[in-house]
């Protein structure tokens, strides 16, 4: 496979959106550990977003003096590990400190700035949480989704988790509405709707090392379009008018009306 490295390092992120059981997750890792990309999952996020959380939680609770004590050890380290020259207020920085009655929006607050910092900081993979909608103004930034149909969903978490087929049925569907529930909430977006995608990869017969093959190719392609103007983008582009109109268009080997 005839890949430009240099041309790669120009992109910023890629976003990479998935159906439960898809191999998506699987398909993020492999892809960020052949770039040396670093890898934005759920497991980080939510860890993160858990203690903000508490944190937060805390703050009704407790005096400033407990506050100042967490905050370095849950903000703080998010901010020096992607952006380390970010301030922690507003003033032109990347992460803005949630105030203490601002609970219930913390959670995704936080989501979306640990989000945007990681992909400012560059040379990330990010799984789910909405960066297909809050980097689609990007054009350095290169959307995925993978998906799979749903027996085989179930299949692949019957295999990785252990669960019996309906089980696993139970919490792919599950899953599914969860994730749709909260695109719509957060982002008033359907995780579904193709145009939010550079790339939408269908696992049922793909290997997984082809699918990280298809999506390292569109990052190359895509970056090869970052100087090119607006205008000059979309299907269009680079072609000629077509000879005839459309309506004299006509199947070969079929009389004309």
């Amino acid at each position: 496979m005839n890949v430009n490295p240099q041309a790669i390092t120009a992109m910023r992120a890629i976003t990479i959106s998935r159906e439960y059981g898809s191999g998506g997750g699987e398909i993020a890792a492999r892809l960020a550990q052949r770039l040396g990309w670093q890898l934005i999952d759920h497991a980080v996020i939510e860890q993160t977003a858990h203690e903000l959380g508490v944190h937060v939680t805390e703050v009704e609770k407790h005096d400033e003096e407990y506050v100042e004590s967490a905050r370095p050890g849950i903000l703080d380290r998010i901010v020096e590990q992607f952006v380390p020259s970010a301030p922690m207020t507003g003033g032109g920085g990347i992460f803005i400190r949630p105030s203490s009655s601002a609970e219930a929006g913390a959670y995704q607050a936080t989501m979306r700035h640990i989000i945007t910092a990681a992909a400012t900081s560059g040379h990330v993979v990010i799984v789910g949480r909405g960066g297909q909608v809050l980097l689609a103004d990007k054009r350095d930034v290169l959307h995925v989704r993978v998906v799979a149909p749903l027996e085989q969903r179930v299949a692949y978490v019957v295999r990785r988790e252990g669960l019996d087929t309906e089980a696993a049925r139970r919490r792919v569907q599950a899953k599914d509405q969860a994730r749709t529930r909260y695109m719509q909430t957060q982002y008033q977006s359907q995780h579904e709707a193709p145009h939010l995608y550079d790339l939408v990869i269908n696992t049922a017969v793909l290997p997984l090392d082809s699918a990280v093959d298809q999506i390292w190719l569109a990052l190359e392609s895509k970056a090869s379009r970052l100087s090119v103007p607006g205008e000059q983008l979309g299907p269009a582009a680079g072609l000629a008018p077509y000879p005839d109109k459309p309506a004299d268009f006509r199947v070969p080997g079929q009389p004309s009306s």
